[in-house]
């Protein structure tokens, strides 16, 4: 899911691209102001001090504190900025996938934590365990539990959140033991190419790209057979609230939408 705590680029100075800021240097001017302003004297705090986004105050018994400048508070302030435009197109095209998946008669959630399992550590070791959070999960509407045949749609509009995501191949396991099939849906940057080539996600997991007024399939994702889903996870979702089916005018809005992939066209 969307990293909350990207931060747009930054420079020492107007003009100066010699020191750029990133993640790293947004959470620790955010830690510096909710705190009492204590020094931790590392490379971070250099790299801030030099660029002017805090500056050091003395204090009488002869210990300094930090303090963020105005350059920080703006600095801070584009930072969340550009957070909730990402977190918005994040949750817009969540949106979009989920109400496609309504559209071709699926009971779908968003959100939801499941349990699902992970391959041992070591070779004969045993199972682990982890809560997935999949932003678009989905199943058949049918009586017959070997026929549900579960979909895993993970959003990604940001390049960096999608190659943390890909560094990270127990998440993708616990998607694939989720579900018969794992998607992820790439956004365009702000010049409108996708943030990603099909081929830099793992051939396991299928790719759909979001354009201006479609989702389009890049790489239809491999079905994996599975008979029932877990006693645990059927339990989850009987807790949980799937989204309510769609009104006549939102699906007309949806008229011009490709279907998301082979699984659900049948």
């Amino acid at each position: 899911m969307f990293d909350p705590s990207s931060a747009p680029p930054c420079t020492a100075a107007p003009g100066d691209p010699s020191a750029p800021l990133g993640r790293l240097h947004a959470r620790r001017l955010r830690e510096i102001y909710r705190s009492a302003g204590w020094p931790c004297q590392d490379l971070i705090e250099i790299e801030l001090l030099a660029a002017g986004m805090l500056h050091r105050v003395a204090g009488s018994a002869g210990h300094e504190t930090l303090r963020v400048t105005d350059a920080g508070v703006s600095y801070l302030a584009a930072t969340l900025v550009r957070n909730r435009s990402a977190l918005s197109a994040h949750e817009a095209l969540v949106e979009r996938v989920a109400c496609e998946m309504l559209r071709a008669g699926r009971i779908t959630w968003r959100g939801l934590g499941l349990r699902a399992q992970l391959p041992p550590a070591e070779e004969g070791g045993s199972a682990r365990w982890c809560i997935a959070r999949p932003d678009v999960f989905s199943i058949r509407n049918t009586s017959v539990a070997a026929y549900v045949d579960p979909i895993v749609h993970e959003i990604k509009v940001r390049r960096s959140d999608l190659l943390g995501d890909l560094r990270r191949p127990e998440k993708r396991a616990a998607y694939l033991d989720l579900g018969g099939e794992c998607w992820y849906v790439l956004g365009c940057d702000a010049k409108g190419r996708c943030i990603a080539a099909a081929d830099e996600v793992p051939a396991e997991c299928g790719v759909m790209q979001a354009e201006s007024n479609r989702v389009v399939v890049l790489r239809t994702a491999p079905r994996r057979p599975r008979q029932s889903l877990p006693f645990g996870v059927w339990l989850a979702l009987a807790k949980a609230t799937p989204l309510a089916g769609l009104q006549d005018d939102e699906q007309g809005m949806l008229g011009e939408f490709e279907p998301l992939g082979r699984a659900i066209d049948d």
